[in-house]
């Protein structure tokens, strides 16, 4: 069913100012702080109407009324369509303040753990900044060179030109032949190939075009999918996960807990971050829609920043579901910008 204009304005009302007090909101604040000209009762009567809808909860007799998810989302969808719109089409302006956000800094490391730092500080809330990497890794060039009768140094070359070396350790006699073998076989059928394209047609002619150097050709594939797997690794940067105690309705023992826990190990934060790569534009994750367990009473808002060659990378804010959304979009759509125009002035 969709809301008349009327139960729009009083649920953005609620919203509003649940958002800035987190205070259960009564008729009689709407009546005071708006211009909708409404008596006391009629406006109850629409706020029953919300609630039976599910957009509003009344969190125990006699208190006023506080936004359910639903309510949330359809602030998000609706209410903020037009604020997300504007900040699309008027020329962003940088402010003193953003600005410090981008300090030119000689490592990358740095500048994300100075820009997850200083958006905490200037949000209230945790964040969380992942490094660029790329969407897809592909071989450019794999070497097999001995280094002793017993070892092999395997060298990994990725199309953005990382290498990766690894030992090999074999209990076969391999002459220099069968390197030289090995590897034109090797790049001839990996070269190009990122790791989902190498399959068991690919494992299969590569075997077999090894003879009896198979054991040694498995023993390299495993070799060449950890070297692409350990630089496809995210790394993640977090700040402001004490900021979570300022928000009562998050600071319970054990709420905070399993949050801080969730903050400080990372590991979760991926799925997060997986997900948000699948979009370039602003996402909004409010309680349950999350994909991480110890944020389903928070809301996540992500930007994922695209730079050249296919790098991407996440920023996310992670406070209470009545976070200043406005800010929240507008501060990540600034940083966002800045943090891809960086990296591009950077290469």
């Amino acid at each position: 069913m969709e809301l008349s204009d009327r139960k729009e304005k009083i649920l953005d009302a609620i919203i509003r100012s649940y958002l800035e007090t987190g205070e259960p909101v009564g008729s009689r604040t709407i009546s005071k702080n708006t211009d909708l000209n409404l008596s006391s009762a009629t406006i109850r009567n629409e706020m029953s109407d919300l609630e039976e809808m599910g957009y509003i909860i009344q969190p125990h007799t006699s208190a006023g009324r506080i936004p359910t998810d639903k309510g949330y989302r359809f602030y998000v969808d609706n209410i903020l369509k037009d604020k997300m719109s504007e900040l699309d089409e008027r020329e962003k302006k940088v402010t003193e303040k953003e600005d410090l956000l981008i300090e030119k800094v000689d490592k990358v490391e740095t500048l994300l753990q100075n820009m997850a730092k200083v958006l905490a500080n200037n949000t209230n809330y945790a964040t969380m900044v992942s490094a660029p990497k790329s969407q897809e890794n592909k071989i450019k060039f794999v070497q097999l060179s001995v280094i002793d009768e017993n070892q092999l140094l395997c060298t990994v070359v990725s199309d953005k030109n990382h290498v990766v070396n690894r030992i090999i350790k074999t209990t076969q006699q391999i002459s220099q032949e069968m390197i030289v073998r090995l590897n034109v076989a090797l790049n001839t059928v990996l070269a190009g190939l990122s790791l989902e394209e190498i399959n068991l047609g690919v494992i299969s002619t590569l075997t077999s075009q090894a003879g009896e150097l198979e054991g040694l050709v498995n023993e390299v594939l495993k070799t060449i999918t950890e070297a692409i797997a350990t630089e496809a690794q995210m790394k993640i940067y977090t700040s402001g996960a004490t900021n979570i105690f300022k928000y009562p309705e998050l600071s319970d023992k054990e709420r905070a807990s399993q949050l801080l826990t969730t903050l400080e190990e990372k590991s979760q934060l991926t799925e997060l971050i997986n997900e948000s790569d699948e979009e370039t534009g602003i996402q909004v994750y409010i309680g349950s829609e999350s994909p991480v367990k110890s944020m389903k009473d928070c809301s996540v808002v992500t930007a994922t920043y695209e730079l050249e060659d296919g790098f991407k990378g996440t920023i996310g804010i992670i406070g209470p579901k009545r976070m200043d959304y406005e800010k929240v979009v507008e501060t990540l759509r600034t940083v966002k910008e800045q943090l891809s125009e960086t990296f591009k002035d950077d290469n």
